[in-house]
C-alpha cells in the first residue's frame, strides 16, 4: 500500500489486494477470484464452442497469474492485465489450431443482445420472434472477425471500455473503436438480413 501511494501507481481496490496476494496474503487473491471469476469465464465461452478448452484457458489464465504474482506491479489495472493474459491464452490457441467460429449466449442475459435484439414483450409472437432472433445473434456473432468479436464481447459482456479494450488487446485506441464499431454494424446489418429472409 505504501509502495503504491509513493509510486503514484493506481491504488484501486483490486491492485490492492493483488499487491497483497503478492506479499502473501491468500485471503487476498480469494476476494480477487470470487470477483472475476463469473466475467473471465464468460470470457472464454463465448468464444469458443469447446467447453473442456474454455475451462483449461480459464484455469491456465488463473495460474499464471498465480506465477506472476510476485513480479507483479499494480502499474495498470488488475482488469486489464488479467484480461491480457486470457488474450495472449486465447491468441496462442487461435495460431496454434484455428480461428475460433462458435461462441454461446445464454437466453437469461439479454443485457449483451438488448440493444440488437430489441426489447422483450409479452406476447406469443413477439417471444417467437425474439427466440429466433437470439439464435441468429448467436450466428452473426460467430461470423465475426476475431478481433471485432473479442471486442465486442469484452466491451458487452465484460463492460471494459474502448481504451482498456485496447490495452488488452494491443491495439490502438482507434482501431479498438472501429472494432466495436463495425461489430455492431456487423451484427445489425446480418440480423437484419435473417430477418427480411424470414419473412419472404
Amino acid at each position: 500500500m505504501e509502495q503504491q501511494r509513493q509510486t503514484g501507481l493506481p491504488s484501486g481496490e483490486d491492485e490492492t489486494w493483488m499487491l497483497a496476494y503478492a506479499a502473501g496474503d491468500a485471503q487476498a487473491f480469494e476476494r480477487l477470484y470470487l470477483k472475476h471469476k463469473g466475467g473471465l469465464y464468460r470470457y472464454f465461452v463465448r468464444q469458443l464452442s469447446d467447453m473442456a478448452l474454455a475451462e483449461d484457458l480459464y484455469q491456465e489464465t488463473w495460474s499464471r497469474v498465480i506465477k506472476a504474482a510476485q513480479s507483479y506491479q499494480a502499474s495498470a489495472k488488475f482488469t486489464t492485465w488479467l484480461y491480457r493474459i486470457a488474450h495472449n491464452l486465447l491468441i496462442d490457441h487461435v495460431r496454434a489450431v484455428k480461428p475460433v467460429d462458435s461462441l454461446s449466449i445464454d437466453e437469461d442475459e439479454p443485457d449483451a443482445q438488448a440493444n440488437l435484439v430489441g426489447p422483450q414483450t409479452a406476447e406469443p409472437d413477439s417471444e417467437l420472434l425474439r427466440s429466433r432472433q437470439v439464435a441468429w445473434l448467436k450466428e452473426c456473432i460467430g461470423l465475426l472477425p476475431q478481433v471485432q468479436k473479442e471486442a465486442f464481447l469484452l466491451n458487452q459482456e465484460s463492460g471494459l471500455t474502448a481504451q482498456l479494450i485496447s490495452e488488452v488487446a494491443g491495439a490502438t485506441l482507434e482501431a479498438t473503436k472501429s472494432r466495436i464499431r463495425y461489430a455492431y454494424q456487423s451484427l445489425r446489418d446480418c440480423l437484419g438480413r435473417k430477418t427480411q429472409e424470414s419473412i419472404e
